[in-house]
């Protein structure tokens, strides 16, 4: 299985993880000029849109939850600006349109969802203030990290988090995996990896390896490429003179974030 997904950088549907390719997670990425507008019908999955870049409004509904607006969402130019995007969760059932109100890029995740509780989980806009930011690591292992819907707010299944890592730095690091489910330990999430890249014509690296080797996959990822994580340990490398960002998609049987570090390189920890 090749895990990197490559992008059409000048289309409207910018990258689309295939169906299947992953148990948990879907994917995909779209780009909107004003006044175009993104169906987004969730079936039996839950989503969270993340309005990744410029300005849209959200509408659309649930059949036993209702109608909801979400209009003007003037977001950030830029995923590499230090501000939080808006986002949207959706429970399944749910219907959507994301109208462009300025040329956007939007993200649409996916995961397995569950009608039964979906009178809890009713759709929300997610705000930029409500988002924890964090600075993870130190030396060139710095990155920083934006919660968009992680394990401690509501959802059946699904986190989403975005990075920036500045330049000449790694990120994902050290390696870690959570592909077992020995909880409280470790959980398993599969992930995805939604990559781009500050100037635009760079690229990074992303190695995705077992203990055992019967997965290694080292990939040179060009900006708007997706990289699909189901097992394994999978740090990111970036070069020096660009940036790298990128949205973390995870999603699996249990909603708990606990990772495993690769022993062999847990002692930069110590340092």
């Amino acid at each position: 299985m090749n895990l990197l997904v490559k992008a059409d950088r000048s289309a409207r549907d910018i990258v689309n993880v295939p169906d299947g390719a992953l148990d948990y997670v879907g994917f995909a990425a779209h780009r909107l000029q004003p006044g175009e507008s993104l169906p987004v019908v969730a079936g039996d999955l839950e989503v969270c849109i993340v309005l990744l870049s410029g300005g849209a409004s959200i509408e659309g509904g649930h059949p036993q939850l209702g109608d909801f607006a979400w209009r003007g969402l003037a977001g950030r130019q830029s995923v590499f600006e230090d501000v939080s995007p808006y986002a949207a969760y959706l429970p399944p059932g749910s219907e959507a349109r994301v109208t462009a109100d300025s040329a956007a890029e939007v993200a649409v995740c996916t995961s397995p969802g569950n009608p039964v509780v979906a009178d809890r989980l009713p759709p929300r806009l997610i705000e930029p203030a409500s988002m924890q930011r964090s600075t993870r690591g130190k030396g060139a292992n710095t990155r920083y990290v934006c919660d968009i819907l992680p394990d401690t707010a509501a959802a059946h299944s699904l986190l989403v988090v975005e990075v920036r890592t500045p330049s000449g730095h790694s990120s994902s690091y050290p390696p870690h995996r959570h592909d077992r489910d020995n909880l409280p330990s470790e959980s398993l999430l599969e992930e995805s990896y939604y990559h781009r890249i500050d100037p635009g014509q760079g690229f990074i690296f992303q190695r995705v390896y077992t203990d055992e080797r019967d997965l290694d996959q080292a990939m040179a990822v060009e900006d708007h490429d997706v990289v699909l994580v189901p097992r394994g340990y999978h740090p990111v490398s970036v070069p020096y003179g660009y940036e790298s960002y990128y949205l973390n998609v995870m999603a699996g049987p249990k909603r708990v974030w606990k990772f495993h570090n690769d022993p062999q390189h847990e002692w930069l920890l110590e340092r």
